[in-house]
């Protein structure tokens, strides 16, 4: 079932608009029900509040169960969960595993309203990372079901509106929490509400025809004529299946050698997946650091903090789609020196004992973050055509859930360094300040070899980003 408003006629689909019919070509609809599925699944006011909400009267857990058992949850099995769903998204065209990430972010809040114990909590988180692997299938849906001339205006509105979702959650549960004295567990059930929500809308989603890796399956068959429908029933469903898993592994690595061939490419692909780690490992484990300097008698204001970081980093990524830059020169130059102000704020945010001085220092990541993560997008997308853009885009994100992971085992996990809160931080700024060097003198080395082509010599191929065509 799914619906289409273009005002176009065509087959398959109703089409609102104009016209009344059936309409195969329209893209308003599916950006429509994207965005409002996005919006929806995004704006969840008890996730600023979701740490003061597990230690508190609600569920009784001790911030170290929260910390060692819980929270790590999410990350062990988004590296886990990422790569299959990968795979599968492709194999079964991204609406039923979009409609998954829909229904287990239901299950993932309603066991956070109504289980107890350590173990409904991992459920929760586990339930939550087999929906943040879902991501993949919801932004490569875009790529199938709308036309190549309207991806750059689709993905700015579904992104969009996944921001908006969020800093409306984060303002919405601070506002009922501080002027409306609404309790946590009314946040959660408001949340329950809009995730559901968001699951309807995935229903009504159109099913695309086609997938990425396996749209040539049908024609390959095609092109052999002695080939009959009784010989094909012949076959065993083992071996075809086989025979489409090795396409699909084949296609993966024919398209990551391409894709990772240029080394200006390489770099911007290496700081979005440790950038990404970095990120997660911050904003996922931020809200232990606050309850341990917010002062008894000072109301939270996670949700507040959250929604402006939010929409300062939205302001920020606008800002950078109309800086006229040349970033094959000066982009590396430039990750360098703004990981570095990101290492700086995540370090102060480990020093103070100001709880104020703590929430400004997130706001400035946060917006850093999405400036730089923005930056890092648009180049690697420039350089790949949109089949391959989905596939790096996964791969990105597998190889920072593996950092993330290594990560959370060598600073949190109960038999490794075991550390508390605030060494925590400061070995994320650690890590972002080793990022940052890497970036400075990978961009000073780039910056001073175009300054000795610009003066005659020869520049090296690889250290462009692909100009002319698509990887």
């Amino acid at each position: 079932m799914g619906f289409c408003w273009s005002g176009e006629r065509g087959g398959g689909g109703l089409c609102w608009g104009r016209h009344c019919g059936p309409c195969c070509t329209g893209w308003v609809g599916p950006t429509v029900l994207l965005c409002t599925y996005g919006f929806f699944s995004m704006m969840r006011p008890i996730e600023p509040f979701l740490t003061e909400f597990l230690t508190g009267t609600y569920k009784n857990l001790t911030t170290e169960q929260v910390t060692r058992q819980v929270y790590p949850v999410w990350t062990y099995s988004s590296l886990v969960l990422l790569i299959p769903v990968l795979l599968v998204t492709d194999v079964l065209r991204y609406k039923p595993v979009i409609i998954l990430q829909g229904l287990t972010y239901v299950t993932s809040f309603l066991l956070v309203l109504v289980g107890s114990g350590v173990r409904s909590a991992q459920l929760a988180l586990f339930s939550y990372s087999v929906a943040s692997a879902g991501d993949v299938a919801y932004f490569s849906y875009i790529y199938v079901v709308v036309p190549a001339s309207r991806y750059q205006q689709v993905t700015s509105y579904v992104r969009g509106a996944v921001l908006l979702g969020y800093a409306v959650g984060g303002l919405l549960g601070q506002l009922l929490v501080s002027l409306g004295g609404v309790s946590l567990y009314c946040l959660a059930i408001v949340t329950l509400v809009s995730v559901s929500i968001g699951l309807i809308t995935t229903f009504f989603l159109p099913m695309p025809k086609t997938s990425i890796y396996l749209n040539g399956t049908d024609s390959v068959r095609q092109s052999q004529p002695h080939e009959g429908a009784h010989d094909l029933r012949k076959r065993a469903k083992s071996v075809v299946a086989a025979e489409h898993v090795g396409r699909i592994f084949k296609n993966l690595l024919q398209d990551c050698k391409k894709c990772y061939s240029s080394a200006a490419l390489l770099f911007f692909c290496i700081w979005m997946a440790t950038g990404r780690c970095g990120f997660y490992q911050v904003s996922g484990y931020v809200q232990l650091l606050w309850v341990q300097i917010q002062p008894q008698n000072v109301t939270a204001y996670n949700g507040g903090v959250d929604a402006i970081g939010m929409l300062s980093g939205a302001a920020a990524a606008v800002a950078v789609g109309h800086v006229s830059l040349e970033w094959s020169v000066w982009g590396e130059l430039i990750l360098g020196g703004f990981t570095l102000l990101i290492a700086a704020a995540v370090f102060l945010m480990e020093m103070t004992d100001n709880i104020w001085i703590s929430y400004a220092c997130y706001i400035i990541f946060k917006a850093l973050y999405m400036q730089l993560i923005t930056i890092c997008t648009f180049q690697i997308a420039q350089a790949l055509n949109r089949k391959r853009y989905a596939l790096v885009f996964g791969v990105n994100s597998f190889v920072g859930t593996v950092l993330q992971s290594v990560l959370t085992a060598i600073v949190i996990n109960a038999k490794s360094l075991h550390l508390a809160i605030t060494s925590q931080f400061f070995i994320y700024a650690s890590y972002f300040a080793a990022i940052s060097l890497l970036f400075t003198v990978r961009g000073l080395y780039t910056a001073l070899h175009r300054r000795r082509a610009a003066v005659g010599e020869q520049p090296e191929r690889d250290t462009d980003l692909p100009q002319s065509s698509h990887l």
